[in-house]
């Protein structure tokens, strides 16, 4: 029996890449051959984005492509979208699965039980049960590699539906990254980008700090290159920018996401 074909789709952000590039791991051990994202497929896998109405909009555009495509595949959907509007997900012709933020990590189990293509199968939940947390890290994709340390938000920014799709911010132990930094250094790769939906906001859930954890990385043997993606400018501390500063391998950048310059516009988007 030939093993059977799956593509994977990922929308949004680099956080849901490093979760659909463990999710491809998990597929390829089970026996699954992963194969191009426009190739003949029997599993479709879409990690959903929905920070605005036109990720949503591409996301209900793709499910029909790869339908009209892959008529017999099997579609799943998870990612944020997922999260906040399932029924919406599940009303479209061809989805077979639509698995919440908190059940990402149940989705290959969840495929490879179903018997074939019917109803769709939902698995919901609200913003309050967004509490376990999806190890997750890209490898063998791109020259470098995405790192998962954080995920949730507290912020609840006025604009803004990431917490609603996320939780509250959590994370993983310090030395549990650690290893999973050494993984990929084992796999070859040699740069990791630090992400995260609030990176900066690390060790809510263990309390750990942030510069603890990009010291332990930073002795990490096998990795010459540290990115920090997106850090909220509060969190951005001088202890990080001298740590940084000093480190030969942590590259001398930030990527601060300021909003806005005016105190007014900031207080409306509770900022």
């Amino acid at each position: 029996m030939f093993p059977r074909k799956v593509n994977f789709h990922t929308l949004g952000c680099k956080l849901n890449f490093s979760e659909t590039s463990t999710l491809a791991r998990e597929f390829a051990r089970g026996g699954f051959e992963r194969v191009a994202a426009d190739a003949p497929a029997d599993i479709c896998v879409i990690n959903s984005c929905s920070v605005t109405e036109h990720a949503d909009k591409k996301c209900r555009n793709l499910i029909r492509k790869l339908h009209r495509r892959n008529p017999q595949a099997i579609i799943a959907v998870t990612g944020c979208y997922a999260q906040l509007k399932p029924q919406e997900i599940a009303a479209i012709e061809g989805v077979d699965l639509v698995l919440s933020n908190n059940d990402k990590g149940e989705l290959y189990r969840r495929v490879a039980a179903l018997g074939g293509k019917g109803r769709a199968q939902v698995f919901s939940c609200d913003t309050d049960s967004l509490t376990s947390f999806f190890a997750a890290f890209s490898s063998g994709d791109r020259t470098r590699a995405f790192l998962k340390v954080q995920d949730g938000c507290d912020y609840c920014c006025s604009y803004c539906t990431i917490h609603y799709a996320r939780g509250a911010s959590r994370n993983m132990p310090i030395a549990d990254l650690v290893d999973e930094a050494r993984q990929i250094a084992a796999a070859g790769q040699r740069e990791i980008v630090i992400t995260g939906v609030n990176t900066g906001d690390f060790g809510r859930t263990t309390g750990e700090k942030f510069i603890d954890l990009l010291r332990a990385l930073d002795a990490v043997e096998g990795i010459d290159r540290y990115r920090i993606s997106s850090i909220e400018p509060n969190l951005l501390t001088d202890e990080i920018i001298a740590f940084c500063a000093s480190s030969p391998k942590f590259q001398h950048h930030f990527h601060i996401p300021l909003q806005s310059g005016s105190d007014r516009i900031l207080g409306l988007m509770r900022r």
